[in-house]
């Protein structure tokens, strides 16, 4: 019945009056005033019965006044009335009707009481009511209510004192539940956070709601009274004890954590109170150390006080579980204290308790994680959980020791250092042997014996002596509780942790596979993974420090049983967390166990890194992992012999090595996927027990009991012996399970397998004692089982048995090659799902060990390998379908160093491939095939095989030719399917020549084939190879696609041409003697430079003659233009090249590809026959096949050239016209290649003098073929032909000319000096020009400004008959000087400049002829043309008898007159244009040097060769007197002067010193005197004088008669005088008698003229002639005399009166 239900409050009312009247009863006598107050309280109650609804809220708010009655009972401490008053208050509150004001009353009025020490149990007994039945009491009165309490607890009275103790208990719980209850109703309204605090506590309560903040006021004051300070709150505290403190604290803390973590308040008092005071507090234990004497420290070091250091201790424990995450730094520190306690210098009883305490947070996995997680994982942080195992470990490991600081060979082992930070260190493994079986179970090492008590259940961390409250002094601890609580807390730890670890591992995988596929939010956060490992990184070491000390010291099976599973469980789990090394620890530890003490360290040091005798030091805190003890009390089971290289003696195995066996077996059976490369150390460590065990294999790999062959060593006991079948049974089914394992593991399983036998075929060197089988068994045994899925095995396995093939033991590799054939049968013999002629993949693995045998280099067993295939031929070549590539493959695996005869057998079974399988292989097969037959081709054993490889190529070609359709269909087929498969897969088709149809490819292939033999390093192969190729491409060209003649054009000849060039101008110059045997060799061939020069020659002409058949198919591909470029490119590099045999084939090849006319484009050709050859039309059209960005037009604009020549804007050119144009590009490319050969061909050699020998010279035949590729080139570019063209030629062909010969090859050159005759180089280069100047006549009008460049060109030449070029600075020697006959046969060969005169001859010929057609061509008279020409001629003109031939300065003359007959005429037209100015003073002077030429003719010349020159002589003259005097009109009167005086001068004789006398009338050119003289006289005056100018040249012409003829005469009077008796020379008699009969002729002339034609100055020149005629008179010769009578004669017709001047005048 609830106190507010009717029944209830009535009967409360009722209750109420009856109190009040007993109470006035009690005090009517002693005091009336209470029994007033008590009758006017019936009456009060009656009142507010009678009119109020709610009764009980009416007495609440008059609470005050209804309990005052009481009150004033209590007043009057009188017991009876005290108690009833006591009883009446209890009810009134428990029907909750006291208000506040009245509960303060109340709590006063208890106040008195307890100063008075009465009713003290009643009291509490009242408080606690008022406490826990309502919320109405607050702040000061509460606090007075607590103070209460805790001051009756400190009374003398026993039972009070306990009664007040739980009453605090209570009550400071009924605070805190308060403050729960009231932020339960507050929950749902969200606050404003308060402002930032500031560090006073005082401010912060200002926040806090009411029940909180007498909780807060309770708490710290609480921390203040532990500390011994005084309360803030509490006021009237007298007397409080730490220790109760300290409960009441950790009773809070542990039973209100939300308090502390949801309001920061009271996070703060935990940082800023508790934790300082908790440290504080643990002082004195930290700084005590047992044994310390107080002279060590100045002041005494206080000591712990255990009931403090308990509670310390419990307080923290709560502190870590509920507030790790508040309080991370505080909790670093405590739980450092914590490690330290362990510390084998603290009291025993101190390190029991802390090691309960770790003992506590062993068992709670998710905070040992939080720890690692705040503290090992971060960076600068002490690695709390690490420290904590490790000082575990440390611990035990003290235990042993310290427990035994007595004995002797402990003594050195004590723990150094500091706590736990200093290394956990055991011995090395030596203790003597103690003590008898014992049935106890129990630890011991060295002596040291501590037994193992069951201290709490698995899991729980039940504490013994934290729980002693009541205790003062330290209980005493019996011996081994400490260590099974470390044992304990050990397990529980791993237990902990790995189970933790397992579950969210599992969760993780179950969320893995509950999405099909796995998104990213599945997958739980990194970090998981990373604390995973970080955990056991951090643990691992001590664990395994402690577990292996521990193992090797247990004596009970049963505890032997958990250490070896708390090792497995940790090795299971570095596994699974893919962590090896501590994985690989564990597991060695647990192998270790397994074998015989000493054993251990040989084979597992061998095996593993290392690990053991190793101190690990992780991140700085080094644990040693200890070695076992060599003899523990242990049951010995067996004795054998240890499996080594050395025989040793014999091996114990103990019942705890087979023990540990088992473990090993388990670990290997359930586990052996996490085992990864522990598989090695575990097999290891197998191997090892089964040969000490005896046991052997049999068949099918399973190993028996057995050992009849090693005799009595062995010695089994009979428990062992029932054991071994067991063990046997387990290892067999140890492999069967293999099949159940992962493919990853069952990899692992398989390498341990194959490095086991590794070493036991490394046993098997060079000893003949039986090996170890263990691992071969095995590994066939595994083989089997796992034949389902042989392929992911099948590697590892057969890659072993490969090796064993290849060692150097023949019985053993025999063994091994005849294993790797069995296996790869019981493959084959497998039933396959689905069978192999479906699992192509399968059948190729199983093959494949077949072609792995190539690489094994003992020939026995590659003959055995190549027989093998030759039979496998035989029998099943029909069916080996996807098989053929591994075949032809092991077919194809020769090499150089394998010798001839497995060559030769490799080459018969390819030869049977290419006579009888080329059907029925696949056709993706026939590719393997020709590159087979290319590497025979490539082997440099036997050249025949080679040559005949070539042969099988060129039988294989015919095969692709015969069955071409077929293959295309198959081939096309697969095509189509791979490339599904590749789009699928989202790849390109991955294969050689990709684009192309793979028909195509395979004749790709065997081009590439070809191409590569077409550069081996033997020439007889290259010839043989290019030549097949070239044919082949000729013959069979035709099948492939327009696209891949691209690839061929690029990829196979170019690429082929790019690496024989290479290869030429790099070959080696070095004179190779005879070729091997009695071969001699040419020596055009001597070298391997010109073995390649042969290469190159055939390689460019068979690429050219491509170009050149294949033309018209080759210009539809989009880039001929660029394709073209790299031939001439290559024709260039080939026709610069060094070697003269190369350059000139380079020319040839120029040639052949410029005989190609332009492709005539029939309209049908274009749809019909390409459709036919099954091209795309679309490929045709010019434009798109081009496309947009074709390097058509070259970078000198040729397009303008090509607009401009036209006349016409280039609109977009129709099909036909664009291929015109490209055309034009083509051969504009090859006009600039040409252009750049001939310039880097013939310019001249720079600097040197004339001594050094030039590096090459080019040859005539190549210059000659160089220039005769002029005209037929000009053809095509003459449209776009320009004048900076035409210099371009000249400088080249002037170079061309220019270059000398060697003398050793000029007879060839030339047949004879004497014969004049041209050489076909100078003949091609005036054919060139010949070309030229042809083009240009019948061109249009803007060719002809060419015609002067064309003159200059040739008179260069014509320069060279006098003046012969030089070639650089290189000294030549004429070549008539050159040494013919006597040519030493090492002598260098000098230099001999030809005979330039037929071909300077010849070339004026040409100027003249070409002058003729060309006079009056308007260039030819700009340029002056005719000024340049007898410019060149005054040279063999001046020279005359200087010149090196007679001819030339004859065939000058000639020319000259010729080329004035046509050209003065034009001149005297121009005359008033100037052009012709300069011409005539050069004219003039070219007609001086030769009739006075300043040469003598030869002495040997015959008087009529004389005549002969002095007729040309006259001829000269004659020229002058019909050509140029009678138009003097049209001429400068400077040239006329200097034709005249010219003249004069030769009309008088001259002298030449070195005539005789008899020759002397001959050699006087008497002849040519007279013309001369003729001619002055004619020109002396006119009859018909049109013109003034004709009057100035007579008159000039008269002057210079009669200035000669005085001047003669005067002489030969002088001479007459002089000479006496003897006669004047001939000569001169003859040229006076000449001159008198002028002198008669001119008077006859004068009488008959015009008076008025003659001037004054003349005729006094006539008269002053006769003085001297008189003086003549005296001459003693006859025919003088005659002529001078003749003479004198006319002057009588002079001889008359003077008239007077009147007269004169006036007539």
């Amino acid at each position: 019945m609830s106190t507010s239900s009717p029944e209830a409050v009535k009967k409360l009312l009722e209750n109420m009056q009856t109190d009040l009247r007993s109470l006035s009863m009690e005090c009517k006598k002693k005091f009336p005033p209470v029994k007033e107050a008590a009758e006017s309280g019936i009456v009060k109650i009656k009142t507010i019965a009678a009119r109020n609804s709610d009764i009980l809220a009416t007495l609440k708010e008059n609470s005050s006044e209804v309990v005052q009655p009481f009150l004033m009972g209590c007043g009057t401490k009188e017991p009876k009335i005290t108690q009833l008053c006591l009883a009446a208050i209890q009810r009134l509150m428990s029907h909750e009707v006291v208000s506040e004001a009245a509960a303060g009353n109340i709590i006063n009025m208890l106040w008195q009481l307890m100063e008075n020490g009465l009713e003290e149990l009643k009291l509490l007994q009242t408080v606690l009511v008022l406490l826990t039945t309502n919320t109405v009491v607050h702040d000061q009165v509460l606090s007075k209510a607590i103070v209460l309490c805790f001051r009756l607890h400190f009374t003398k009275d026993n039972i009070t004192n306990n009664t007040a103790a739980a009453t605090v208990r209570q009550v400071v719980t009924v605070v805190f539940e308060r403050m729960v209850a009231e932020d339960e109703r507050f929950k749902d309204i969200v606050e404003q956070p308060p402002p930032v605090q500031g560090n006073t506590n005082r401010r912060s309560v200002s926040t806090l709601r009411p029940s909180a903040k007498d909780a807060y006021m309770l708490f710290q004051d609480l921390c203040q009274l532990v500390n011994a300070d005084a309360p803030y709150w509490l006021v009237g505290m007298t007397e409080m004890t730490r220790t109760f403190g300290l409960e009441l604290l950790e009773s809070v803390l542990n039973d209100f954590p939300g308090v502390f973590l949801q309001h920061q308040e009271f996070s703060f008092l935990l940082k800023e109170r508790v934790c300082p005071l908790v440290i504080k507090l643990f002082s004195p234990n930290i700084k005590f150390r047992q044994g310390n004497s107080s002279a060590a420290s100045p002041a005494p070091v206080e000591k712990p006080y255990f009931p403090i250091c308990m509670r310390l201790l419990r307080v923290v424990s709560v502190l870590i579980k509920h507030f790790y995450s508040l309080l991370v730094t505080e909790c670093e520190i405590f739980l450092s204290l914590l490690v330290k306690f362990l510390d084998g210098e603290k009291p025993q009883w101190l390190r029991a308790v802390a090691v309960e305490s770790v003992h506590r947070l062993c068992v709670q996995p998710h905070l040992l994680r939080s720890f690692c997680l705040s503290y090992d994982m971060k960076q600068h942080s002490t690695k709390v959980f690490r420290d904590i195992v490790n000082a575990l470990g440390s611990f035990i490991q003290s235990l042993f020791i310290v427990l035994n600081t007595g004995n002797p060979a402990a003594t050195n082992t004590s723990t150094g250092g500091s706590g736990a930070q200093g290394a956990a260190q055991g011995g090395p493994g030596a203790g003597g042997q103690g003590g008898s079986l014992t049935t106890q179970a129990a630890f011991e090492y060295r002596g040291t014996w501590i037994p193992l008590m069951t201290v709490s259940v698995q899991g729980s961390a039940k504490a013994t002596y934290l729980e002693m409250l009541d205790k003062v002094e330290p209980p005493s601890i019996p011996e081994g509780y400490a260590m099974s609580v470390a044992f304990s807390a050990l397990l529980d730890l791993v237990r902990g942790i790995t189970s933790m670890i397992e579950r969210e591992l599992a969760e993780e995988e179950a969320a893995v596979r509950r999405e099909a596929n796995p998104d990213q939010n599945t997958q739980p956060e990194p970090g998981a993974h990373l604390v995973w490992e970080e955990m056991v990184s951090a643990c691992w070491c001590g664990l395994l420090a402690a577990l292996s000390l521990l193992l090797d010291a247990s004596t009970d099976e049963t505890a032997t049983e958990s250490i070896l599973k708390a090792e497995l469980t940790v090795a299971v789990l570095c596994g699974r967390l893919g962590l090896v090394t501590p994985r690989d620890a564990f597991i060695t530890a647990i192998c270790k166990a397994s074998l015989p003490p000493h054993y251990a360290l040989t084979v597992l040091s061998s095996n593993t890194a290392n690990l053991n005798n190793k101190a690990y030091s992780i991140q700085g805190q080094s644990v040693q992992i200890i070695s076992s003890s060599s003899e523990s009390h242990q049951q010995v089971v067996a004795v054998g012999q240890p499996l080594s290289v050395q025989p040793q003696g014999t091996v114990v195995l103990t019942a705890k090595n087979i023990q540990c066996m088992r473990t090993l077996l388990n670990l290997a059976h359930c586990h052996g996927a996490v085992l990864g490369t522990s598989w090695q150390l575990v097999l290891a460590t197998l191997q090892h027990l089964v040969w000490i065990l005896g046991l052997k294999p049999g068949f099918g790999g399973a190993l028996k009991p057995g050992r009849a062959v090693e005799g009595p060593s062995t010695v089994l006991t009979t428990a062992v012996m029932t054991d071994l079948p067991v063990i046997s049974n387990i290892l067999s089914r140890l492999f069967e399970s293999s099949q159940y394992l992962a493919d990853v593991s069952l990899h692992h399983l398989i390498s341990a397998l194959c490095s086991l036998s590794l070493e036991a075929v490394e046993m098997a060197y060079g000893t003949n004692k039986e090996p170890s089988l263990f691992a071969v068994a095995k590994l066939l045994e595994t083989g089997l089982v796992n034949m389902d899925r042989i392929e992911i095995l099948w590697r590892p396995l057969t890659g072993h048995l490969l090796d064993v093939c290849q060692h150097p033991n023949a019985r053993m590799r025999e063994w091994g090659a005849e294993a790797v054939t069995s296996l790869i049968k019981a493959g084959l013999a497998y039933k396959h799902n689905p069978p192999l002629a479906q699992n192509q993949r399968l059948q190729l693995l199983l093959l494949n060990p077949l072609k792995e045998l190539s690489n094994v280099l003992h020939a026995d067993i590659r003959q055995k390998q190549l027989e093998s295939v030759l039979q496998i031929l035989q029998s099943q070549g029909d069916s080996l379908g996807p098989g053929w590539p591994l075949v032809l493959g092991v077919i194809g695996a020769i090499r150089n160093d394998q010798g001839e005869s497995l060559i030769r057998t490799a080459f018969q079974c390819l030869q049977l491939v290419v006579t009888d399988f080329l059907p029925t292989m696949p056709c993706a097969c026939l590719q393997i095939v020709v590159d087979v037959a290319g590497s025979f081709g490539l082997q440099n054993q036997e050249l025949n095989i080679s040559l005949t490889s070539i042969g099988l190529l060129w039988n294989i070609s015919d095969y692709f030719f015969q069955r071409g359709e077929a293959i295309t269909q198959e081939l096309e087929r697969e095509e189509a399917a791979l490339q599904k498969q590749a789009q699928e897969k989202g790849e390109p088709l991955n294969r050689p020549f990709h684009p192309a149809p793979p028909f195509d490819c395979l004749w790709l292939c065997l081009y590439a084939k070809l191409g590569q033999l077409c550069v081996d390093p033997r020439p007889a192969v290259r010839k043989s190879a290019g030549q097949t190729m070239f044919s082949t491409i000729a013959a069979h060209g035709t099948l492939l696609q327009q696209s891949t003649w691209h690839i061929v054009v690029w990829k196979v000849l170019f690429h082929l041409l790019d690496c024989v060039r290479k290869s030429s101008t790099t070959a080696d110059k070095e004179k190779i003697e005879s070729g091997g045997g009695n071969i001699l060799i040419h020596h055009s061939r001597d070298t391997a430079e010109k073995q390649w020069a042969e290469t190159w020659v055939l390689t460019l002409a068979g690429v050219a003659r491509i170009f050149n058949t294949r033309r018209y198919l080759l210009q539809q591909l989009g880039d001929f233009f660029k394709a073209w470029e790299v031939l001439l490119d290559h024709i260039q590099s080939a026709a610069l090249s060094k070697n003269s045999e190369v350059s000139l084939a380079a020319l040839k090849s120029f040639q052949e590809i410029l005989q190609i006319a332009t492709p005539v484009k029939d309209s049908a050709m274009p749809t019909n026959a390409l459709a036919a050859m099954g091209v795309p039309p679309i490929l045709i059209d010019p434009l798109s096949a081009l496309g947009p960005g074709r390097p058509l037009l070259r970078s000198d604009s040729m397009l303008e050239r090509l607009t401009s020549y036209n006349g016409a804007e280039l609109q977009v050119p129709s099909p036909g016209e664009e291929l015109a144009l490209e055309d034009a590009a083509l051969w504009w490319s090859a006009w600039n290649t040409w252009y750049r050969t001939g310039t880097d061909s013939t310019r001249p050699p720079n600097g040197g003098t004339g001594t050094d020998r030039p590096s090459f010279v080019p040859s005539q035949p190549f210059l000659t073929a160089l220039v005769q590729i002029v005209p037929a080139l000009y053809q095509h570019i003459k449209t776009v032909f320009s004048m900076e063209d035409l210099r371009r030629l000249g400088v080249i062909l002037h170079g061309a000319v220019s270059i000398p010969i060697s003398s050793d090859a000029s007879p060839f050159i030339l047949p004879s000096y004497t014969e004049a005759v041209l050489t076909s180089l100078q003949e091609a280069v005036l054919t060139a020009l010949d070309v030229l100047q042809k083009a240009i006549c019948v061109g249009p009008e803007n060719l002809q400004v060419m015609y002067p460049a064309i003159f200059e060109q040739l008179l260069l030449f014509v320069e060279f008959s006098c003046k012969p070029p030089q070639y650089g600075k290189m000294e030549t020697k004429h070549v008539a000087n050159a040494k013919y006959n006597q040519i030493q046969l090492f002598a260098p060969a000098e230099w001999v400049a030809l005979n330039y005169v037929p071909f300077a001859e010849r070339s004026l010929e040409v100027v003249v002829d070409l002058y003729h057609k060309t006079a009056c061509h308007k260039a030819v008279i700009n340029e002056k043309v005719l000024q340049n020409i007898i410019k060149t001629l005054r040279m063999p003109l001046g020279l005359k008898y200087g010149c090196p031939s007679e001819s030339t300065w004859k065939l000058a003359v000639s020319s000259l007159l010729k080329v004035l007959s046509a050209g003065l005429p034009v001149a005297r037209q121009h005359a008033s244009s100037g052009m012709f100015d300069t011409m005539w003073p050069e004219l003039a002077n070219a007609f001086e040097d030769f009739l006075f030429t300043k040469s003598t003719p030869p002495d040997n010349v015959s008087i009529q060769e004389f005549q002969k020159n002095e007729a040309i002589d006259v001829e000269v003259v004659q020229l002058i007197s019909t050509e140029i005097l009678p138009f003097a009109i049209f001429i400068p009167k400077d040239f006329v002067g200097q034709i005249m005086a010219m003249l004069n001068k030769g009309s008088i004789h001259s002298q030449s010193s070195s005539f005789t006398e008899a020759e002397v009338d001959v050699r006087m050119r008497e002849e040519f005197s007279k013309v001369c003289f003729e001619t002055l006289l004619q020109f002396s005056f006119s009859n018909k004088v049109s013109t003034p100018q004709e009057g100035y040249i007579s008159r000039m012409a008269l002057s210079v008669l009669l200035k000669r003829s005085q001047d003669v005469l005067r002489r030969y009077v002088d001479d007459e005088r002089l000479s006496g008796r003897c006669p004047l020379p001939r000569q001169q008699v003859t040229e006076i008698i000449f001159v008198l009969k002028a002198i008669s002729t001119l008077m006859d002339s004068l009488k008959k003229t015009q008076p008025e034609n003659v001037d004054g100055t003349t005729w006094a020149q006539v008269i002053a002639l006769y003085p001297t005629l008189v003086e003549c008179i005296t001459c003693s010769s006859s025919e003088v005399s005659s002529a001078l009578k003749e003479a004198m004669g006319p002057f009588k017709d002079f001889m008359q009166p003077p008239v007077s001047r009147v007269q004169n005048g006036e007539s």
